[in-house]
């Protein structure tokens, strides 16, 4: 008997997928010619934007032309942060006059300007892993893959993603890559220095997230299947990779590579291609070849402009990639005919190459007037549907 056409035990039919879904799924299999989904990075405009004159009555999707999505995150493993449950609590620990010492919801303390938490990138003054014994003290526990909390919500998550398969959605599994998540335990200075002094709490920190990201996403495999990994790492800065390759291969591809092929081996529809994707700002280039030999790299974005990324160029060089992002952002600032300039290299040539999503490659800066942005909207959906 056939397994039916649920978008779970085998693929819907085409015609019967949301446009938003097929044309997605044609962007990851890197079609010639296919339609450029529409799409942003994010936004840190809005409040200025109001004050020029942006209607507060009309959704952000009619305002610039966005499409709904083509896939359904299922989340629950962290983003730039390890997937804590239950959280830290956030509490404000010393009043500084103009700042405040907050700790947040990760453990770490963080100088904010007084009463303003968003827009702008705090000062991290600590975090909360020192060695083996603040570890197990302050995260371990909170990674406990069996914890009740952590699946209080399962059945009606579930119950979306299954829906959402039924329309052909990609089942996108994100989570917060090895990198990222030591990182925020450790600290970016002081995590460098644990690879050489501490290499068993780095170790027990990623067995930590291995455990957990398993166990949560064999949850989610027992009612969907998966069709994107997808990493946030942010391991690349403009001057290149943030720890060496052997320190990769030492402390983050085996995990990697043991939770994929666990991935795969649990998968309902064992025909779907597993598409890995990768999120790094920086000078990504250095990214794809080590990511392709590790885990399969199918996917990489945002393809920051001013660390040295160029998208036409790395879809010469690997014709294989689904790229996302590369519009630069810093242009969006500096007139129409800039604007024009930059869209007329990169949009004709990567629609017909496929595998593209263009997007700023990061959150649109207030610095860019909104009639702008709109003028850029208009003319990335127009060199993008021809």
């Amino acid at each position: 008997m056939n397994p039916p056409a649920d978008g779970i035990h085998t693929m819907i039919d085409r015609d019967v997928m949301t446009p938003s879904a097929r044309k997605l799924r044609d962007t990851y299999a890197i079609t010639p010619g296919t339609p450029l989904v529409k799409r942003e990075f994010g936004f840190y405009s809005l409040e200025v934007w109001a004050e020029q004159g942006m209607p507060q009555d009309v959704s952000h999707a009619e305002l610039f032309e966005l499409e709904p999505p083509g896939s359904h995150s299922l989340g629950q493993l962290g983003w730039c942060e390890a997937g804590l449950c239950p959280v830290f609590e956030t509490k404000v620990l010393e009043d500084r006059g103009e700042y405040e010492l907050v700790q947040d919801f990760a453990g770490r303390h963080v100088l904010f300007f007084r009463g303003r938490r968003n827009g702008f990138m705090p000062e991290y003054v600590d975090h909360p892993v020192k060695d083996m014994r603040s570890f197990e003290e302050k995260i371990a526990w909170r990674m406990d893959s069996d914890s009740s909390e952590r699946y209080a919500d399962l059945d009606e998550r579930m119950a979306a993603a299954m829906q959402a398969a039924g329309q052909g959605l990609m089942m996108t599994q994100n989570l917060v890559g090895g990198y990222m998540y030591l990182r925020s335990l450790l600290g970016p200075e002081e995590l460098l220095y644990a690879f050489y002094d501490m290499p068993d709490v780095v170790h027990a920190c990623m067995h930590a997230w291995f455990e957990l990201a398993d166990a949560v996403i064999a949850r989610h495999q027992e009612h969907v299947t998966l069709d994107e990994f997808y990493l946030a790492e942010d391991i690349w800065y403009k001057g290149g990779a943030l720890i060496s390759p052997q320190m990769m291969k030492r402390f983050l591809f085996p995990y990697y590579q043991q939770l994929v092929t666990n991935i795969k081996a649990r998968q309902i529809d064992k025909r779907r291609h597993l598409y890995t994707q990768v999120d790094t700002d920086g000078f990504s280039d250095g990214v794809i070849a080590l990511y392709r030999e590790s885990i399969g790299l199918d996917a990489l974005s945002p393809f920051e402009v001013a660390a040295g990324c160029d998208v036409v160029r790395t879809a010469q060089e690997y014709p294989d990639l689904a790229i996302f992002g590369g519009i630069d952002k810093r242009v969006l600032a500096q007139g129409r005919d800039a604007i024009d300039a930059m869209l007329e290299r990169i949009i004709p040539a990567m629609r017909e190459r496929g595998g593209y999503i263009p997007t700023c490659d990061h959150g649109v800066p207030e610095e860019v007037p909104y009639e702008d942005y709109l003028y850029y909207r208009r003319r990335v959906v127009e060199l993008g549907s021809r």
